[in-house]
This record gives C-alpha cells, structure tokens and sequence, in this order.
C-alpha cells in the first residue's frame, strides 16, 4: 500500500473509485468548494491520468489532491485510506457491461467492498459516509412507478439482474452495518447517469449513446429509463455529505422517464447529421425475448420490455434542495462529449 499526497486537514474527504466518471465529477466539485480530496485507485499507476483530468477543469486545486492504493476486494489500504478523513464518499462499485457470466463474484465485491470501506470509516469516527447505490436497488419489486425510496427491488425475482442484486445486496448489507455499528450513513440512489465526460474513458450509460450513434443498434426495443446528469448526481452527493438531516436517508435523484424510441428521436434532431447511424424501427418484444438466451445485452433488459421505471426524486429536493438541469440537456451532454473526443466520427453535413 502507498499514498502520495500532502498532509491531512479536516475537511478532507476520502473519495472511492477516483478513476470512474462519477467519482471524477464528485472529485471536481469537492475540490472547487475547497475540500482536500484523497481518492482510491486499485492502481496507483493511475494517477497522473486521474490528475491531469481533473486538471484539465481545476488546474489551481491539484495540490489539494492525493490518492491512496486500496481494493475492494482486499483489507489491505482502507485504515489508510479513511485516517484523518471527515467524510466518505464511497461510489466505487463494479458496474459491467452486458449480463456478467459470474454472478457471484459481482455481488462480493460490490456488498465486501462496501463494508470494509464502511468499517474502517466506523473505526476512523468519520462523520458521515454517503454511498452510491442505484435506483436498481428500487425499480424491481412490487413497486409501481413511479418509484420512490420507499421501493426496493426483489433480489430473488427473475427482473433480478446480477447488478441489480449487487446493488440491492449492497445497500441493504450497508444499512444493516451502520445501523448496528451507529455509523451516520446515507445513500444516493441515481437513475442512469449521462454525462460530460473528462475523458476517453465510459462507462455503460454512455456506451449506450455511443452504440446509438455508432450504428451498433439495428431498431429499438421498447424499454426505458429515468435519466439524470453526472454534475447534478456529483452535486447531490456533497448536499447529502454536508447536510445535517440527510443522515439516515437514501435519495432517489432522477429525471425524466425516457422510452429509447423518445432518446433516439431526440439524438437524430439535435445531431441530425448522424441521424443516418440511428436505428429507426421498433424491436417486437418476442425478438428481444428470443435473443435473451445468447445476448447478454437483451437478457439485462427482457424483463424490463413495456415497464415504465420512472422515479420520484421530490425527497432530495425537500430534503436536500437538490436541482436537476433539463434531461435533454444531459443527453446531449453526452453525445457532444463523444463527439468532441473523437469516439463518435463527425461527420460533414450533406455527407
């Protein structure tokens, strides 16, 4: 285990997973309201492209960035990690593509990982830890849209996707713990989150608009989802940090409930030149379903054909005072962004 960075302060905020897209953007924000941040990396020879990202965006904050070398699958690094640290914010988490051969191992990870961030912030009396969880750990039970925090997804349903599990099995696993432990806890659940991104890299939210615009999709299947900007994900994660009363609490931030057909439209009008790439017709439920048993893409989703999943997200904005910008302005967020680094080809109009 190694740490580079300079020495502690209070306001020093442990920041997991620095090198995922939403650990970026909370890492940014944090580091512009004056926060010192120490962010975790599996690879600490990660760092100086973490470093060089965020710098891109905050370049006079960098020497009140470090990074400390811990795993989720291992103890070895959490003690230092969380030492003199007031707050966590844990967003580390296994996110894959697709529908994952090994369920299990997703699952471990995901609830292990937590609880050993969780411990050592217990025995390091931090003063609170803000999770990352989802709103997979709400939309797939019983409930009826639209789903609010009251809602938790059946792990034992067959709508049960390995990471919808993971995410579920996780919170519930890291409510049992700070509720034993008396650790002052409190969970963010985002809908699938779009973004402008710091880099190259992307996670499966934004694959999904970079398919799109790629010519991957042949048509459409009839499935949606609540969309919600990485900023306004980052921005009520530090709300969440910092405000008294949100401690005990998940929040559910989501926006607009979108069918894929609705997104698509949107894409082709707003980047009309690369509306010739978009997928046009509609996939019949029963073609999805056929393709289920060997496209991990159609399992993730098969069981989710025809549901609206949209959110209420009017706690975090009670509780919290918490804001969202337009939806369409995050999806278009996204697309620019690919565009903009060269992962989506332009295209010349009247090509």
């Amino acid at each position: 285990m190694r740490i580079a960075e300079t020495k502690d302060q209070d306001d020093t905020v442990l920041v997991t997973g620095i090198g995922g897209f939403l650990a970026g953007h909370v890492a940014l924000q944090l580091l512009e309201q004056g926060y010192r941040v120490r962010g975790s990396l599996r690879n600490m020879g990660k760092c100086e492209a973490v470093r060089s990202q965020l710098g891109v965006h905050a370049p006079g904050e960098l020497q009140r960035l470090g990074f400390v070398q811990a795993d989720l699958d291992a103890d070895d690094g959490w003690r230092e990690a969380v030492e003199g640290c007031r707050y966590v914010i844990h967003t580390a988490s296994p996110f894959p593509p697709g529908f994952p051969e090994n369920e299990r191992a997703l699952i471990d990870t995901a609830r292990e990982g937590a609880l050993r961030v969780l411990s050592a912030a217990r025995r390091a009396h931090v003063e609170r830890v803000v999770l990352t969880s989802s709103v997979a750990a709400t939309n797939h039970g019983d409930g009826q849209a639209p789903f609010t925090e009251e809602n938790w997804t059946d792990p034992e349903s067959p709508r049960a996707t390995p990471y919808y599990k993971s995410k579920t099995l996780t919170e519930r696993a890291a409510w049992a713990f700070a509720h034993e432990a008396g650790l002052d806890l409190t969970v963010i659940n985002p809908s699938v989150i779009l973004v402008p991104l710091l880099g190259c890299d992307f996670g499966t939210s934004v694959g999904l608009i970079y398919h799109l615009m790629t010519g991957r999709f042949e048509g459409i299947p009839r499935f949606g989802f609540s969309v919600v900007d990485v900023r306004d994900v980052a921005d009520a994660h530090i709300r969440a940090m910092t405000n008294p009363d949100a401690g005990g609490h998940r929040f559910i931030v989501g926006g607009r409930f979108f069918w894929l057909k609705e997104l698509v439209v949107l894409l082709a009008r707003t980047f009309s030149e690369h509306a010739a790439q978009l997928p046009v017709g509609e996939v019949p439920d029963e073609i999805i379903r056929t393709m289920a048993s060997t496209d991990p893409n159609a399992r993730t989703i098969v069981h989710e054909l025809n549901r609206d999943l949209s959110v209420d997200a009017s706690k975090a904005r009670r509780l919290l005072n918490w804001h969202s910008r337009p939806e369409e302005e995050c999806i278009c967020a996204s697309a620019r962004s690919l565009i903009a680094l060269g992962l989506v080809p332009a295209v010349s109009v009247g090509r």
